[in-house]
């Protein structure tokens, strides 16, 4: 009984002070009070205030930066994928020129049936003793392949097929120190013998001596011997020498095929090599 009698008496006393303090304060004593509290808190409010101004704009920062670390992050992937997309179109504009190109060879050349192939790999030995200069193509027997067939391109003679495998085929290129053609020089139609070098570049041999050849000659494909067809480019003439002790002329020539960059060609399928000499041999065989 005594507790509730106390907290009744405490209710009672805040219940007064309240009413005396609302009478003071409308009766204007508590004034002087006010302006004394007031002096007090008010810088204490405004360093409260600049604490949650700080506060507010060290959180918008945050998310600005979040925004701005996101958008940048979709920029990055959008810019990587045009430029993936860039190279590809680029790629197929490239592939799409040659294969004009190439179309266009075959339109003015239609004496012949092409078969179009791309470069797989390649090999190059390093031995000069056992150099060689093979390129390995997406086609074979299935495509109709068959070795000797000729290798071009719209800008000239790559070489000849000569191993054949049901999907893939191997070629011999021209700048091989195996490899040989018959050929002619376009202005004066004199004739010669094309052959590789170990350095990759081409030279033409047993050139009468006395016949005009000079730098700047186209050499063309004669089609003797029935190894290739004729009138396929070879290259240009950049120097043409004879030694004294040597009996015919011998002339340097730049292939017009860029053998380090090939990548789509023609085998030329209709064309069927002929061995004269086996064929004579074998006439002569006959009749003895």
């Amino acid at each position: 009984m005594a507790i509730i009698r106390n907290r009744q008496i405490y209710i009672a006393l805040i219940v007064a002070l309240t009413l005396i303090g609302f009478v003071l304060d409308q009766l204007g004593y508590l004034s002087p009070l006010n302006d004394v509290l007031q002096t007090f808190i008010a810088p204490v409010q405004s360093q409260m205030t600049r604490t949650a101004d700080f506060v507010v704009d060290q959180v918008e920062q945050t998310a600005d930066v979040q925004v701005l670390q996101e958008r940048n992050a979709e920029l990055e992937s959008l810019a990587n994928s045009l430029m993936v997309e860039n190279v590809r179109l680029k790629d197929l504009e490239r592939e799409n020129e040659i294969l004009r190109q190439l179309l266009n060879y075959t339109r003015n050349n239609p004496q012949f049936t092409y078969q179009t192939t791309t470069v797989r790999g390649r090999s190059i030995g390093r031995d000069p003793t056992n150099l060689i200069y093979f390129l390995f193509l997406d086609v074979g027997a299935r495509d109709g392949i068959a070795t000797d067939m000729p290798v071009i391109t719209d800008r000239g003679l790559v070489g000849r097929v000569t191993s054949v495998g049901p999907n893939s085929a191997q070629v011999l290129m021209l700048i091989d120190p195996s490899s040989s053609v018959n050929a002619l020089i376009q202005n004066s139609r004199v004739t010669g013998l094309v052959r590789g070098n170990i350095d990759g570049t081409l030279t033409m041999e047993r050139i009468p001596p006395g016949e005009d050849v000079n730098p700047g000659d186209i050499v063309l494909t004669s089609g003797l011997g029935g190894n290739f067809p004729d009138k396929i480019v070879i290259g240009q003439i950049t120097e043409v020498t004879q030694r004294d002790q040597d009996m015919f002329q011998i002339a340097r020539i730049r292939p017009t095929v860029d053998f380090g960059k090939l990548e789509t060609m023609l085998i030329v399928t209709s064309f069927e090599p002929v061995d004269f000499e086996s064929e004579i041999i074998e006439a002569q065989e006959q009749e003895n």
